[in-house]
């Protein structure tokens, strides 16, 4: 029931916000939509990672969502760290994100 309720904030005050950040900076810098898909399926591949970050460290999970939600930590940030096998993603999405 807690690995429930952990999963639920995560996706809603921190992945979801995040997800939505970053789709809306790639659409709006006119980024292929391969790209877009491709950063959104790392976002999604990155959940159950940030899922188990946030229920062994929920200091940290504060501190991320503030974060990002402030523009301290970048979003492009919060994922790698989440999911490294994004890189790829990233470093495709990079010079449209880097414009906005």
């Amino acid at each position: 029931m807690i690995e429930g309720l952990i999963a639920w904030l995560v996706a809603t005050f921190l992945l979801g916000p995040i997800q939505a950040q970053v789709t809306e900076q790639l659409q709006g810098a006119r980024a292929p939509v391969a790209v877009v898909q491709q950063v959104a399926q790392c976002a999604a591949q990155a959940a159950p990672q940030l899922v188990a970050r946030a229920g062994s460290d929920p200091w940290w999970a504060v501190r991320t969502a503030l974060g990002a939600w402030t523009g301290a930590t970048s979003p492009e940030a919060v994922l790698a760290d989440a999911a490294p096998g994004c890189g790829a993603a990233f470093q495709a999405a990079r010079p449209y994100l880097a414009g906005s």
